[in-house]
């Protein structure tokens, strides 16, 4: 199996690659523009894994980095998926330094319940003190 190099330098992101992903291929993010990619990782943590140079997976954490993080954006490329490359990006989402000692830590998620679970991550303890805005289709507006 192919080395996988994991880096949260946003120097070595592949954000044309990001954008392509997120715009063509995701379940979440079709139709979203370059500019709002770019802003997104500009204001959050960012985690890319690279085999040979090529980006292959992304995460993205935003974050006041003292009490609550949200999970976002995570991929595997198609090609990659089932060598447990998520684990490996996932793990080093985890053990960041600074998301270290966070009260709340969520996300988001249709089809990786057993990814997370892994994690520490579960069905929210308390629902009814959740709310959000949540507009699915904004970017194919």
């Amino acid at each position: 199996m192919p080395h996988l190099n994991i880096s949260s330098d946003k120097a070595e992101l592949d954000v044309p690659a990001i954008h392509h992903f997120l715009s063509t291929q995701s379940t979440w993010a079709i139709g979203i523009p370059l500019a709002t990619v770019q802003r997104a990782i500009e204001h959050s943590l960012c985690v890319g894994g690279y085999i040979d140079g090529r980006q292959m997976a992304f995460a993205r954490v935003v974050s006041d980095y003292a009490t609550f993080a949200y999970l976002v954006d995570v991929y595997v490329l198609e090609e990659y998926r089932g060598r447990g490359y998520s684990k490996r990006l996932m793990e080093a989402v985890m053990e960041h330094p600074d998301l270290q000692g966070l009260r709340r830590f969520m996300l988001a998620t249709s089809t990786a319940h057993d990814l997370y679970g892994r994690y520490g991550f579960t069905a929210p303890l308390r629902p009814g003190t959740l709310m959000e805005r949540y507009f699915p289709d904004i970017y194919q507006r």
